[in-house]
């Protein structure tokens, strides 16, 4: 797989996240993403504020062609990837990892899960209703999208995710496997490789954590 520049730096981010496993209820998960900061006048006094990264508002169509925006996780910790369904490569074990995940907050209110298709051009909500059956998923909490190549391509660079078509890689398509971990603000506190066990454990620990922040 190809290497960004976008992607080193999230491996290093993942790095810092990962050290210290341990679950503590004190814990705090890093920020992930370059910051802005921003400087403001108060009473006479300059104000240094951190504005940490931010998924932004987004708009797609759903395996139940509905349309699915930013709204519907609003106050609800969720993990994000970007995969494609004839995916010949990481996909389908990347898939078996979040769905385990998905098993154990099945039913609970405060964690989604949000699959973005890449393949722009064959993965019709109809082609995405049948994967997710197929993959084990029985409620809305999962929600499988597409959109166009613009806005899906564009959605994945603000979660730092390396996403490409690059016809000579199976499959058509060249994509990063993270399974991307955002908090109730929309900012993004954890990314790991849904092809590795031990970072798919980490994302179990650290959803706790995350869970557990007030």
């Amino acid at each position: 797989m190809k290497i960004a520049i976008k992607q080193s730096l999230l491996s290093l981010f993942f790095f810092a996240a990962i050290v210290g496993c341990a679950p503590k209820a004190d814990k705090k998960l890093p920020y992930i993403g370059e910051p802005d900061i921003e400087e403001k006048i108060v009473d006479g006094k300059t104000i240094t504020d951190t504005i940490y990264h931010r998924i932004p508002s987004f708009s797609f169509l759903n395996q139940d062609s509905v349309l699915l925006t930013e709204k519907a996780f609003d106050n609800k910790v969720y993990i994000a990837n970007f995969f494609f369904t004839h995916c010949p490569s990481i996909c389908p074990t990347m898939q078996r990892n979040l769905l385990k995940v998905y098993e154990k907050y099945k039913g609970d209110d405060r964690v989604s899960f949000l699959s973005h298709s890449i393949d722009f051009k064959f993965d019709s909500p109809s082609v995405l209703k049948a994967y997710a059956q197929k993959l084990g998923v029985t409620n809305e909490q999962w929600q499988f999208v597409t959109g166009s190549k613009k806005d899906i391509y564009g959605l994945a660079d603000q979660y730092l995710v390396y996403t490409r078509e690059d016809a000579s890689v199976p499959g058509g398509y060249d994509h990063q496997g993270y399974l991307v971990l955002v908090d109730k603000d929309k900012h993004i506190r954890g990314a790991y490789d849904g092809t590795n066990e031990e970072q798919v454990a980490q994302l179990f620990t650290d959803l706790e954590i995350l869970l557990q922040e007030k």
